[in-house]
């Protein structure tokens, strides 16, 4: 935006464009007296992305000056618009005394308020983490930092792959992502909100170890087990600055730095978690997830808490068993509902101790803390009787009283505070003396001046003695003229007036003194009591923050229990033998929101039984039966109860899904190669201890390529003899089974009637005996006679089929026995020929199944 020369300028905005060439990225809120205004092309931004008016303010530099402005007491929902918008804003406040300003008013810019350094409660979700994210590249490893600001929450990872990266990121799902100027990016990342590219020489390995020890006061970072991960310390340094270069503030409330390994975590890629649905459904909200039927969280930061479980369920049996054993615990004593009442009384202390540290909190905030403060003796009384090794007992160990907190804010506090501590009456009378004395003055000087009045004209005997007050002189004692001369020695004249003269005693000065400043003097004091109240807690910030992350766990373990209860789950038995063994599984989405009874199913995938080809009906529940598999393991890994009526888990290390169709068309990639990359991840990366769902692989091409890649995904997994649930309409794939002793064949049930179809959702063994295709059209209402025509085009395709598979020669040749393919020796057709010269040995069921399908093509 080209503009004039700064000394153009009138002295304000010369003020304003200094300050905005330091911040061009941003929106500048600019403070004017009650206002934050924004001006040029900031105002015609603002003005589109609030819906605000467009207006402006004179002239400078003799052009119009465009204008947009929001009141400053209601800055903060606007804030959150343009956040929520990916916009960034720097505000810029008054510092300076205006009554000692010759010029503008001193002003600088306190805080950049971004999408991923959010602490303000209006501005957040509550139930949803908030993470700024930092990704740096170093040699063959890519660093992984993340922050949660509004908790202190700070952890590293390093990860070897750009699909490895994808698949953090879709799980930590960052408001906010640094990244390296000159960084090559996916589509994905390349074009998404909050994309924050930072200059390229930021990103050095000295000078962010510098900056971390600097964060957390140490000589090195060995103590945090990070010493050895120089891209995940790149990543953190370059978010550490960051953040404190945005708040304008030291993070008092950051003192820690966390490390995670993908190898101490169940893998779930990114396309694996989104066609769970996990947390988010595929059309990007809340609704209908594995997160939404389990949340019933008494706490904001249980609730953030229980999605970070889900998102990493782990491999760590002694911690998952842990988990377990609490639930147990609570639900053999009956315990959690006690508990979960307490709970209901503590609010989002993670968030609000956020706040206190950096002297952010308003008055609400220790309200609240306060109340949690006051809470915690029940709690703990009622944890007394958990000192038995599960996770409750340390949980126990961290929530204890804080008795000496707790009374200060209840002494300091009113019970209703306002909402910000600027007008003041925050601070509970009795708690300060000078405080309430400045309070009386300002509340109570017409009784102090009665009583003054009446002193006075008993000692000086004057009946005509008044006290009285004026803007001009201020407080005075009035005597008629005629009484004047009989005034005491202590009174000093300040006033003669026609009839009367005005006087001043010591006593009605020092009145004076205080109670002309008595309100803003007991705003001031207030302030530095509040300050002083942040100061304290502060104090007591690390163990309260212990406190408050032992306040979550029990949430969450507390919410499992009760969800175990109502949902009627179980607890699985986690084994150390490979193989998952489901008795009555169920989904727990899908039975949540259905109206009518779920269909209950088993499963076994066990070493000898490593793949089920799935065969069954389009909306037989093929899909819900797979995804219940993986939902049902990945509670397992998180040491939640689970939807069956019986269930052991073995090892699993990883769970791919391959479900469902869609497009990249900005990456440029259609449906079926975004189908084929998934699969090429799944075949590259699953192991002997991977889940892996396969949902009708092959569909986006020809019959003939889609089988042979079916087919060929399918022999390969077994040879990899990972888990396998592989869903097909291929009914030549359930041949597979015949090869390979480790493939099994399942069904899902349907039975027709009345021309139409009842799925019945029943899992039996071997393979379904067709596909009711045009029956699940008529059910979604294609026309009848699209359907009539689509029945005769089907007999005459089967005839065909039949024709086509005749023997030439009087033989028997059935189309799911290829490898009888030698009775077509005397056929004289190429294909036929190239049959006849393979020994029985070297055709495998694939090549078969390839020849028979190019001689089915070209008869």
């Amino acid at each position: 935006m080209a503009k004039p020369s700064a000394p153009t300028h009138t002295p304000m905005m010369s003020q304003y464009l200094k300050i905005k060439r330091e911040h061009p990225e941003v929106l500048l809120f600019y403070r004017m007296g009650d206002f934050y205004e924004l001006f040029y092309d900031d105002a015609k931004r603002a003005a589109a992305l609030l819906d605000i008016t467009l207006t402006q303010r004179g002239q400078s530099a003799g052009q119009p000056i465009p204008m947009a402005g929001v009141p400053y007491h209601s800055a903060e929902g606007y804030l959150a618009r343009l956040v929520a918008a990916g916009e960034s804003v720097a505000i810029c406040e008054q510092i300076g005394d205006p009554a000692k300003s010759k010029g503008p008013v001193e002003r600088k810019v306190v805080r950049i308020v971004t999408p991923g350094t959010l602490y303000d409660e209006a501005l957040l979700d509550a139930r949803r983490d908030n993470l700024l994210v930092s990704l740096a590249p170093l040699g063959e490893r890519l660093g992984l930092a993340w922050l949660e600001l509004s908790s202190g929450r700070f952890s590293v990872l390093e990860v070897e792959s750009e699909a490895e990266m994808l698949s953090e990121l879709t799980r930590l799902d960052p408001a906010e992502l640094l990244v390296p100027e000159s960084q090559s990016l996916p589509p994905s990342l390349a074009e998404r909100r909050g994309l924050r590219r930072q200059s390229d020489w930021l990103f050095d390995l000295e000078s962010a170890t510098r900056a971390l020890c600097n964060q957390f006061g140490v000589q090195d970072l060995r103590g945090f087990g990070c010493a050895h991960l120089s891209a995940a310390i790149v990543a953190a340094g370059v978010l550490v600055e960051y953040a404190r270069d945005t708040q304008r503030s030291a993070l008092p409330h950051v003192t820690a730095i966390g490390v995670e390994n993908r190898d101490d975590a169940v893998v779930i890629d990114a396309a694996s978690r989104r066609n769970l649905e996990i947390d988010t459904n595929l059309n990007g909200t809340g609704d209908n997830t594995l997160a939404s039927v389990l949340d019933t969280s008494a706490t904001a930061m249980g609730s953030r808490l229980l999605k970070r479980w889900l998102n990493r369920p782990l491999r760590d049996r002694a911690q998952v068993q842990g988990r377990q054993a609490a639930i147990a615990l609570l639900l053999d004593r009956d315990d959690y509902e006690p508990l979960r009442d307490d709970l209901k009384a503590i609010g989002d202390v993670e968030r609000i101790l956020a706040r206190v540290a950096l002297y952010s909190a308003r008055p609400r905030d220790l309200a609240r803390l306060r109340d949690a403060l006051n809470a915690l003796p029940a709690l703990q009384a009622n944890l007394a009787n958990f000192d038995d090794g599960t996770a409750l007992d340390e949980i126990r160990h961290h929530i204890r009283p804080y008795p000496e907190l707790a009374d200060t804010l209840n002494r300091a506090l009113i019970d209703n505070p306002p909402v910000v501590i600027r007008d003041g009456g925050v601070i509970a009378e009795g708690f300060d003396a000078e405080l309430d004395e400045y309070r009386g003055l300002a509340e109570h000087a017409g009784d102090y001046l009665v009583q003054l009045e009446t002193r006075e004209k008993a000692r000086t005997g004057l009946s005509g003695l008044k006290v009285g007050y004026n803007r001009v002189h201020g407080y005075y004692i009035e005597i008629p003229r005629s009484q004047a001369k009989e005034a005491p020695a202590d009174y000093v004249r300040r006033q003669t007036l026609k009839n009367a003269e005005r006087f001043i005693i010591p006593e009605l000065k020092e009145f004076e003194d205080k109670a002309l400043s008595a309100k803003s003097r007991a705003l001031a004091r207030e302030k530095l009591l509040y300050e002083a109240l942040l100061d304290e807690l502060n104090a007591e910030l690390s163990p309260l923050q212990a406190t408050g992350r032992a306040l979550a766990s029990l949430d969450v373990l507390c919410a499992l229990a009760e969800r175990a209860r109502a949902l009627d789950f179980v607890r699985p038995t986690l084994s150390e033998e490979s193989g998952i063994a489901i008795s009555g599984g169920r989904h727990p989405v899908v039975e949540h929101v259905s109206d009518g009874p779920f269909v209950p199913n088993d499963l076994r995938l066990d070493n000898e039984r490593r793949m089920l080809v799935i065969t069954g009906p389009n909306m037989g529940g093929k899909s819900t039966y797979m995804r219940q598999a993986a939902l049902i393991t990945l509670l397992a890994h998180t040491g939640s109860f689970v939807p069956a009526d019986a269930a052991t888990v073995g090892p699993v290390d990883r769970i791919f899904t391959r479900i469902g169709s869609s497009d990249d068309l900005a990456g440029g990639r259609s449906t079926f190669m975004v189908e084929m990359t998934e699969t090429a991840n799944i075949l590259h990366n699953a192991t002997e201890c991977s889940l892996v769902l396969m949902d009708e692989i092959g569909r986006g091409t020809s019959t003939f390529d889609g089988l042979s890649l079916a087919w060929a995904s399918a022999e390969h997994l077994t040879s990899t003899r990972a888990f396998t649930l592989f869903a097909t309409h291929y009914f030549e794939m359930t041949a597979l089974a015949d090869q390979a002793s480790s493939v099994a064949n399942v069904h899902l049930t349907a039975t027709e009637h009345n021309d139409g179809i009842v799925f019945m959702h029943r899992v039996e063994e071997g393979p379904a005996s067709q596909s009711y295709g045009l029956q699940v059209a008529q059910l979604a209402g294609v026309p009848q006679n699209v359907i009539a025509r689509a029945r005769t085009k089907l007999a005459s395709l089967e005839q065909q089929e039949v024709d086509h598979s005749r023997p030439a020669a009087g033989g028997n040749v059935s189309p799911d026995a290829p490898q009888q393919a030698d009775l077509f020796a005397s056929a004289p057709h190429p294909v036929v020929e190239r049959i006849g010269q393979l020994q029985p040995d070297e055709l495998t069921p694939r090549q078969a199944l390839v020849l028979l399908y190019e001689l089915k093509a070209n008869l």
